[in-house]
């Protein structure tokens, strides 16, 4: 252990090596546990070394989070804008996967971080390329939401946004309560109709991968015709 803190200590700091280590802290305890202090130990430096690098926490999270998007695959040459966009998106979701603590650290920011304008910009471009108007690309990205950037909140299981780390342990999903049916007879009815795959992301309740994939694939399609039927915000057609 004294040697590997050595070695640490020989290997200079740097933003980008300290971004790395804040991300695989996060990744094994959750975001919630991330401190300067606990940084700078698994770093094998004093606290106040990281502020010569990094001035506080929030440039700290903004750094952790252009380093995970930086794991996106990059666009595929050639791809027609529809499997192009599909393919970045499920590639960031699989990114957000691996740092479950992403998503919320992204919703929770005010301001876009450099690496998600890149990949908005990026995604806006494909759009373009693909031959679909400003108008229809600015209510394309409305219409996706956060879900351009691989997540999007779940209606009956909010583990994922909690920032828990690893598979989410639960029950498999079980009739409400008599009177919660007679109240939401509909909501009742769809909570537990469809029985998912048990390795699914939230374990053994909606299977997400599943249902962001749906909702993306219609959404897609509905852009493709929108876009061929030459759609415009001033004259939809009815």
């Amino acid at each position: 252990m004294a040697e590997q803190t050595g070695t640490l200590r020989r290997t200079p700091l740097s933003r980008d090596r300290i971004f790395r280590a804040a991300v695989a802290l996060a990744d094994e305890a959750g975001i919630e546990s991330l401190s300067m202090r606990n940084l700078a130990q698994a770093l094998g430096v004093v606290p106040m070394a990281l502020y010569k690098h990094v001035a506080n926490k929030d440039e700290l999270l903004a750094g952790m989070i252009d380093e995970v998007v930086g794991e996106i695959d990059p666009p595929v040459p050639g791809l027609d804008w529809k499997p192009a966009l599909r393919q970045r998106i499920l590639s960031a979701r699989q990114v957000l996967l691996r740092h479950p603590w992403a998503a919320l650290a992204v919703e929770s920011r005010t301001t876009a971080t450099p690496a998600i304008l890149a990949y908005l910009d990026s995604v806006i471009g494909a759009l373009r390329a693909g031959g679909l108007s400003v108008d229809l690309t600015h209510h394309v990205m409305h219409a996706l939401g956060s879900r351009a950037l691989g997540f999007s909140q779940e209606l009956f299981d909010d583990s994922r946004r909690a920032g828990r780390s690893g598979p989410v342990e639960s029950e498999p999903p079980t009739a409400p309560p008599p009177e919660f049916a007679a109240r939401f007879p509909h909501v009742a009815e769809i909570a537990t109709a469809a029985a998912h795959d048990e390795a699914s992301v939230v374990g053994a309740g909606c299977d997400d991968q599943f249902e962001f994939e749906f909702a993306l694939d219609l959404l897609l399609d509905g852009i493709e015709r929108r876009h061929q039927q030459g759609w415009t915000s001033h004259h939809p057609p009815r």
